[in-house]
């Protein structure tokens, strides 16, 4: 990282090819760190990228005490649980606790996201597919948890 701190102030640069991959990982996505204490970014919160390929989707999971803002880059995803879509351009706010899972509607092209968190250190709980109700992962409704779904315009 190229930086300039001073007393634990200034501005750091995260290059892309010092970005890495010791961080914690959801089945069905990759996730890379870019601001992290452990790379040298006296910050308060954590940054990095989210990536899940063509047709893919992630494991039921949730982020702990941690509120996440992602930012949507080129293609899309539905995260099960609030109705509204996502799509590029788009923010999205994941309150603390909240299970959910991406899924990539689009079958041609991977979707990233760039990620925030409002600790710096990242927490993952992967959780099963039983979690929901039916043990479907997939688009179950039943019980307490609400789909949120998603047109595709990759």
């Amino acid at each position: 990282m190229q930086s300039i701190f001073q007393d634990g102030l200034g501005i750091g640069v995260v290059r892309p090819e010092t970005f890495s991959q010791d961080t914690a990982q959801t089945p069905g996505s990759h996730r890379v760190a870019a601001i992290t204490r452990e790379h040298g970014t006296p910050s308060s919160m954590w940054g990095g990228l989210f990536t899940v390929a063509a047709g893919g989707q992630t494991a039921i999971h949730h982020h702990g005490k941690q509120d996440t803002v992602v930012y949507a880059l080129p293609g899309t995803a539905p995260i099960r649980e609030f109705s509204a879509p996502a799509q590029p351009g788009d923010f999205v706010y994941v309150p603390a606790y909240l299970p959910h899972k991406e899924i990539n509607l689009s079958e041609d092209a991977e979707f990233t996201w760039v990620v925030v968190r409002s600790t710096p250190q990242p927490i993952v709980v992967n959780l099963p597919d039983e979690h929901w109700s039916g043990g479907q992962a997939n688009g179950n409704t039943q019980g307490t948890t609400r789909q949120l779904e998603h047109s595709s315009h990759v």
